[in-house]
């Protein structure tokens, strides 16, 4: 008790909330040459349907991962380019609920966070700049269509889900941001790039004052007119899976497979669901599991093969994917491994060396300048903290994964997916 007692002080970090409603995070680490900030709002790929004052707005599929390569861009240029005289490393993402901008420096830490803060305060968008990003963005999803993992993420998603957003690829289609507008992206900036919906989370070489001092030029630290009342709309979808199975042929080396199984979402800053949840799918099949050691030394899939749990905004699911010569052997070895679970339980010790394990990762992530940075920000986006994380890892019990694995993973609620090699 007294080591996790240890390890949640030893994972607290300063949150603070600025006048213009900004979340600040900061975790200065003495002793580190780098820093690593990371500025992120909730807004992703599924957040595709809203209104804003009253306002309905509905955008195209990829609007999300449009607009985060807009931000870089502004009247004064691009701020790829005004990274590079600070020696900055920078770069974005875009996942199904949030979009992050993010850098990693060992000098000019001030010029940089200026440069974080100022692109993202300022969007800039005009009917031309939007049409030359279309042509590059098209060349993006072209480069997904021909990922094996990006497809089976993407196909598992459209047979569980008749209408929620996650079933859309993230990064749209061809078609799909063709038809973005100037208007769609300010109306997206307008309702989730304000300060009140977005984290400046900073870890390593840095203190609070600094960050702070970069958040008043920026003028963050001032109140900001009133915040428009935004509200998120979502589709209704069906109660079970939208389809049982789905077989894609790629130019793949050897057959690909997944088993996802559609779940209720983690509702926010439900941190001992969420937790039991990522321990669940390792105790099924992770890296200390017999299952994983009998499919493994069987040749039955490789090292590549992994189980994993995700939750949005409205859904949730898990999935077992991998690679293998024989898919629906492994899949029913799966399927077996599930029940058996159910029927007998969780082996106390596999349980405890799992939860070992993930507490091992925790903290090690601490440890990291960019882990640790990336995980504030991704705690905060879910209602939590890394503190709250670890505590709850330290809480959960044997009874608690017995108890999960008779509602969650039920074979009704499970979809399989192919990808065969595609013939010459």
């Amino acid at each position: 008790m007294k080591t996790n007692q240890m390890a949640v002080k030893a994972a607290e970090y300063e949150i603070i909330t600025l006048p213009s409603g900004l979340t600040v995070q900061v975790r200065p680490m003495p002793g580190y040459s780098s820093v690593h900030a990371v500025y992120g709002t909730d807004f992703g790929s599924i957040d595709r349907f809203f209104t804003v004052d009253g306002k309905k707005v509905v955008v195209p599929e990829g609007t999300a991962h449009f607009l985060e390569h807009k931000m870089f861009e502004s009247d004064e240029g691009d701020a790829f380019s005004l990274y590079a005289k600070t020696g900055a490393q920078a770069n974005a993402f875009t996942s199904f609920e949030k979009t992050c901008y993010i850098f990693t420096a060992t000098s000019q830490i001030d010029e940089s966070l200026d440069v974080l803060l100022g692109m993202v305060g300022k969007p800039y968008f005009t009917e031309q700049t939007i049409a030359k990003e279309q042509g590059i963005i098209g060349q993006e999803i072209k480069m997904y269509d021909d990922s094996p993992d990006w497809r089976m993420l993407t196909e598992s998603m459209r047979c569980l889900y008749s209408a929620h957003p996650i079933r859309d690829d993230i990064a749209g289609t061809v078609e799909s941001i063709a038809q973005i507008t100037p208007e769609m992206l300010y109306d997206c900036c307008k309702a989730f790039y304000r300060p009140g919906s977005m984290v400046l989370s900073v870890a390593g070489n840095v203190t609070k004052e600094q960050v702070l001092a970069a958040c008043a030029r920026a003028g963050l630290d001032k109140p900001v007119q009133q915040a428009p009342k935004v509200e998120r709309l979502m589709p209704a979808d069906c109660a079970g899976v939208a389809q049982s199975s789905s077989t894609l042929y790629m130019p793949v080396a050897k057959p690909c497979f997944a088993l996802a199984y559609k779940e209720k979402p983690v509702e926010f800053g439900d941190t001992r669901r969420a937790i039991l949840c990522d321990m669940i799918s390792e105790l099924i099949c992770g890296g200390m599991t017999p299952l994983y050691r009998r499919l493994y030394d069987s040749g039955l899939v490789n090292p590549e093969f992994d189980g994993d749990f995700m939750s949005v905004r409205g859904a949730g699911c898990f999935m077992f994917s991998g690679e293998s010569n024989e898919p629906e052997k492994v899949e029913q070895m799966i399927w077996d491994e599930i029940e058996r679970l159910r029927r007998e339980g969780v082996d106390e010790e596999t349980f405890t060396l799992c939860k070992n394990q993930s507490y091992g990762s925790l903290i090690t992530d601490l440890g990291n300048v960019e882990d640790t940075a990336g995980a504030m920000n991704a705690a905060f986006m879910k209602g939590r903290t890394l503190s709250d994380e670890i505590a709850a890892l330290a809480s959960l019990t044997k009874q608690d994964a017995d108890e999960a694995l008779q509602t969650m993973l039920l074979r009704e609620n499970c979809a399989v997916v192919h990808i065969y090699p595609a013939e010459a």
